[in-house]
C-alpha cells in the first residue's frame, strides 16, 4: 500500500462538565461525547523523498509543525522509527476553534493512516498513547462513537450508541479561545451541572428527547457572556425546531439536534438565507455500529 484517504469525522459535546482543578492548572472534566459525520478528509502517501510534506486546501492553514497533522506524522514516524517520507493533503470542512475537534480529529486520522500505510499493526490503545501527546482530544477521535471522557478527557468509557439524529451546527463569525474560556471559569460557581448518569441512561434507552434535556454544557456560563450571540442561536434552533440546542467544548458551534431531515434542513436555511450564517451544516451522528464495527473491537479499524 503506498497510498491512503481518510475520513477525520468530528465530535459535539452531549454534556460537559467541570469538576475539579488540579495544581498544574489542567481542569478534571466529565463529558459525553459523540462523533458526528462532518469531516476533513486526508490524503496520505508515501514519497521518495524524505521528511513531511503537508498541503491544505486553505491558504491560511499552516503546513508546518503549527499545524496538529503535521507533528501526528513526525510523532508516528518516530516511535515506529520510519524514515520513508510522506505527503499528506487536507481538505478541510469542519471549521477551526469551533469546539469540533477539527485539529484533533486531523491528527487522529494521521496516525491511523500512517499505521495502515506502513502496517505497523499498532493497537487502538497504541495510537491514542501518542494521540494524547498531541492533545486531550485525539485519543477519543481515534476510539469514536458515543463516549465518557474524564481526567483531562482521555479517560474514555465507551457508552451504547447513540441513536442516529440529525444534527445542525452553526458556527457564529468568531473564533473562542479555550484558554481564556478555562481561565475565567469559576468552579465554585457554577449554577447548573448536567446530570450525566441521566444523559447516559437516557442513551442507553435510544430516548432522544432525554437525551436533549439533559444536555448541559458548564462552559456555556462563561462563553454566552462574552458572546450573546451563542444564546441567540441556541434559541433559534429551537423555535425552528430542534428538540435541544448546545454549544460544543469551549465555542463558539452551537449544535442542535433534529427529529427529521426535514427539519433539519429547514433550520439551516434559515440561519442561512435569514441570519446571513456562512458556517452552517447539516449532519448526523455516527455510530461504530453503523459501520458494522463492535465498539469493544480491541483491532484498529
Amino acid at each position: 500500500m503506498n497510498s491512503i484517504i481518510l475520513k477525520a469525522r468530528g465530535k459535539i459535546n452531549l454534556t460537559l462538565d467541570v469538576v475539579g482543578k488540579r495544581d498544574n492548572g489542567y481542569h478534571d472534566l466529565r463529558m459525553i461525547m459523540q462523533t458526528i459525520n462532518l469531516y476533513d478528509t486526508l490524503y496520505i502517501r508515501k514519497t521518495k523523498v524524505s521528511g513531511i510534506r503537508l498541503q491544505a486546501n486553505y491558504s491560511w492553514l499552516p503546513t508546518n509543525e503549527k499545524n496538529i497533522a503535521y507533528r501526528a506524522a513526525q510523532v508516528f514516524l518516530e516511535e515506529a522509527n520510519i524514515n520513508t517520507g510522506v505527503a499528506i493533503e487536507l481538505t478541510k470542512r469542519i471549521p477551526v476553534a469551533a469546539g469540533l475537534a477539527g485539529g484533533s480529529t486531523d491528527a487522529a486520522a494521521t496516525l491511523i493512516g500512517l499505521n495502515k500505510l506502513f502496517n505497523t499493526r499498532y493497537n487502538r490503545e497504541k495510537l491514542m498513547e501518542m494521540g494524547l501527546r498531541l492533545g486531550a482530544d485525539v485519543p477519543f477521535c481515534i476510539l469514536r462513537g458515543t463516549v465518557l471522557a474524564e481526567g483531562i478527557g482521555e479517560v474514555l468509557t465507551p457508552l451504547s450508541p447513540m441513536p442516529y439524529t440529525h444534527v445542525v451546527l452553526v458556527k457564529p463569525p468568531i473564533s473562542v479561545s479555550t484558554a481564556v474560556v478555562y481561565k475565567n471559569l469559576d468552579i465554585n460557581n457554577i449554577h447548573l451541572h448536567p446530570n450525566t448518569e441521566a444523559a447516559i441512561k437516557a442513551i442507553q434507552d435510544k430516548n432522544l428527547h432525554s437525551i436533549a434535556t439533559n444536555m448541559v454544557n458548564v462552559l456555556e456560563g462563561v462563553t454566552i457572556p462574552m458572546y450573546p450571540i451563542i444564546q441567540d442561536f441556541k434559541e433559534d434552533l429551537i423555535r425552528h425546531g430542534a428538540i435541544g440546542a448546545m454549544m460544543s467544548g469551549s465555542g463558539s458551534t452551537v449544535f442542535g439536534l433534529f427529529e427529521s431531515k426535514e427539519k433539519a434542513y429547514a433550520a439551516a436555511g434559515y440561519f442561512k438565507l435569514q441570519r446571513n450564517v456562512r458556517d452552517v451544516y447539516t449532519t448526523t451522528t455516527y455510530s461504530k455500529m453503523q459501520k458494522g464495527v463492535h465498539v469493544n473491537d480491541r483491532r484498529y479499524l
